[in-house]
C-alpha cells in the first residue's frame, strides 16, 4: 500500500501524523497524479522532487508545502494545478446488498462524470431523480465520491445529504470513502458534514505536464 494511503486511512480512524512542522516526500501513486496533502502541523508532498529542493523553497508542515512556487515546480510549465480542497472521510455503509441508487450509463458527457474519469479509475456513475454520484479509485487508490444535484432540483442541504448518504450504501462498511470539497462551496461542505463525513486535512491535486 502506498505510504500516503496508510497515513490517510490512519487519519480517518483518528490517528493523525505528529504536529511537528515537518513534511514527507513520496513518489506519486500508479495513476501518476501528484498532490500536496496537509494535516494539522504536518504535510506530504507527492511528487518526484528532491526533499532538499523543497526545503529550500520553504516547504514545511505549517502551510509552507503549499507555497505557489512549490506547486509550480511540481506541475511544470504545462501541468494542471487543482483547487485547494478540504479533504473529508466517512466509512461506507454497504452491507452486501445492492445500494439504493441506480447505475447510470447515459451520463458519459456530464461534466461531473467527465471530470471524475479524468482523475479516477474504475468510475461508477450512480443516480436517482435528484442527482448523480460518481465513485472511483482516486489519489493513491482511495475510493473518492463526488455528487451533484440535477437541474431543477432544489439545492437544499437535505437533498444533498440524502444523495451522499445513499452513495455511502454502495461502499462496503470496512472501506473509507473520501471527498474533496472546495471550502468556498459551503453548501456542499455542510451536506457532507451532515452525512457523517469528518475533516481530515486539505490537499491540492496536481497533474504534471508531459
Amino acid at each position: 500500500m502506498h505510504p500516503l494511503r496508510t497515513m490517510l486511512d490512519d487519519a480517518a480512524r483518528g490517528a493523525f501524523p505528529a504536529v511537528d512542522g515537518a513534511f514527507d516526500v513520496f513518489v506519486p501513486g500508479r495513476d501518476g497524479h501528484c498532490a500536496i496533502v496537509e494535516f494539522t502541523g504536518h504535510s506530504v508532498v507527492l511528487a518526484d522532487l528532491d526533499p532538499a529542493e523543497l526545503d529550500a523553497m520553504g516547504a514545511d508542515g505549517f502551510g509552507g508545502a503549499s507555497h505557489p512556487e512549490i506547486k509550480l515546480a511540481i506541475a511544470g510549465p504545462d501541468g494542471w494545478i487543482g483547487c485547494h480542497d478540504a479533504v473529508l472521510a466517512a466509512a461506507g455503509c454497504g452491507d452486501g446488498t445492492p445500494g439504493p441508487l441506480a447505475v447510470r450509463t447515459d451520463l458519459d458527457d456530464h461534466p461531473r462524470v467527465v471530470r471524475a474519469r479524468a482523475h479516477r479509475g474504475d468510475v461508477i456513475v450512480l443516480g436517482d431523480d435528484t442527482g448523480i454520484a460518481t465513485l472511483g479509485a482516486g489519489l493513491v487508490g482511495r475510493t473518492e465520491l463526488s455528487v451533484e444535484l440535477l437541474a431543477g432540483v432544489a439545492h437544499s442541504a437535505a437533498a444533498g445529504r440524502s444523495l451522499i448518504e445513499a452513495s455511502l450504501r454502495h461502499v462496503p462498511s470496512d472501506e473509507f470513502v473520501w471527498a474533496q470539497v472546495s471550502p468556498g462551496n459551503a453548501a456542499s461542505l455542510r451536506a457532507f458534514l451532515a452525512a457523517g463525513f469528518r475533516p481530515v486535512g486539505a490537499e491540492t491535486l496536481i497533474v504534471p505536464g508531459r
